[in-house]
């Protein structure tokens, strides 16, 4: 596992790297424009503030399995890690993430709100805080769609409509929740169906249908780069990660909004830190997850902040000095057909649907 100084980590550990009492602490999250929104709302601010060092390690899609690889090894190097709120679950379940007491351990609103009420539903796990609500949904390149760019979901079956090569990721979720929608499950069925080998089978069957023109991606900067490339005409991918090819860098690129997943990610704190680590731990989540700190990684990244207290204050863009609102998953114009995201399913069944789904895969 490599493990490096992120270089826009520089300014801020400037003032610190000379003094001996320097502490260092890694950080695991997802890379790209994610990680680097949360770079400049909570690592450098924090780093700024405690002289404390971060380590950035990109491997959070690899999470559960390096955490239990750690464990058994009796050798945890992360000291906080960023995952979905599914296996922030599996993790608590197993006891590889410590339980939070959310009233205690995180800041309140402003205005004195606890915390458990500030964060309410979102909290669907003791171990689990949560940051940001975001999607996972797809881009399309404007250039090569001709006069009929897709609306719904199900673009991504129709070869003969949209011809060329579509990117999914390299994994079970979202993808076996279109494939059933889009072979005609009902929206409020689908995990019933998708609980039954049947329904798994059905899912796949589906796939099958366009597996010879997918581009399986594993990290979520595939997408962006393949668009931007025009190597594939559309792909899945988060929406912030389209955010950043859209708005930021120019590229012909638009949103494909239906069926959007809704997710949370946050944080996990893992369990068997020293009591010195897991202290500095809990430190850095209660400064991170405030009120504040969440809005202002909405002026990097269009992810709504998971706070309540937070919403208010999401505002423009920092570098781009756009109204980030309307670039939200939440926004009520993006959100008239969403697909919300069922943790305890993919907790219950993920080992086993990705089993059957990378045997799929290797066919």
């Amino acid at each position: 596992m490599k493990v490096t100084k992120t270089t826009l980590m520089a300014s801020a550990i400037v003032a610190v790297a000379g003094a001996a009492s320097a502490e260092e602490m890694t950080i695991v999250s997802w890379g790209g424009a994610y990680s680097k929104s949360q770079l400049k709302a909570y690592h450098e601010p924090y780093s700024e503030k405690t002289g404390v060092t971060i380590l950035n390690d990109d491997s959070s899609a690899e999470a559960v399995a390096k955490l239990r690889a750690m464990n058994e090894a009796g050798n945890v190097t992360w000291d906080v890690v960023d995952v979905v709120a599914a296996d922030a679950i599996r993790l608590c379940d197993e006891g590889l993430a410590l339980e939070i007491d959310f009233d205690t351990q995180l800041a309140p609103a402003p205005d004195g709100t606890p915390a458990s009420e500030d964060f309410g539903e979102l909290l669907v796990s003791d171990c689990f805080i949560p940051q940001i609500v975001y999607s996972t949904t797809f881009g399309y390149r404007t250039d090569l769609v001709g006069d009929n760019p897709p609306t719904e979901i199900c673009a991504i079956f129709d070869l003969e409509g949209y011809p060329g090569k579509r990117s999914l990721e390299k994994r079970p979720i979202n993808n076996m929740e279109w494939a059933l929608l889009c072979d005609g499950v009902a929206k409020d069925d689908v995990y019933d169906v998708l609980a039954t080998p049947e329904g798994q089978d059905q899912a796949l069957a589906k796939l099958d249908t366009i597996k010879d023109s997918v581009v399986w991606w594993s990290a979520g900067a595939d997408t962006p780069q393949l668009l931007a490339d025009g190597e594939v005409v559309m792909g899945s991918t988060y929406n912030g990660r389209l955010f950043s090819v859209i708005e930021e860098q120019k590229q012909p690129v638009a949103m494909l909004w239906d069926a959007q997943v809704f997710d949370l990610d946050g944080w996990i704190i893992p369990a068997g830190l020293s009591e010195e680590r897991q202290q500095r731990a809990l430190d850095y989540i209660m400064f991170a997850t405030d009120t504040q700190r969440l809005a202002d990684q909405a002026k990097w990244i269009s992810y709504g902040p998971a706070r309540a207290s937070s919403a208010p204050l999401v505002g423009q863009h920092a570098d781009l000095g756009i109204d980030m609102a309307p670039h939200m998953p939440t926004d009520p114009e993006n959100a008239k057909n969403t697909f919300l995201y069922n943790y305890e399913f993919w907790a219950d069944y993920r080992d086993d649907i990705d089993a059957k789904f990378q045997a799929w895969l290797a066919k």
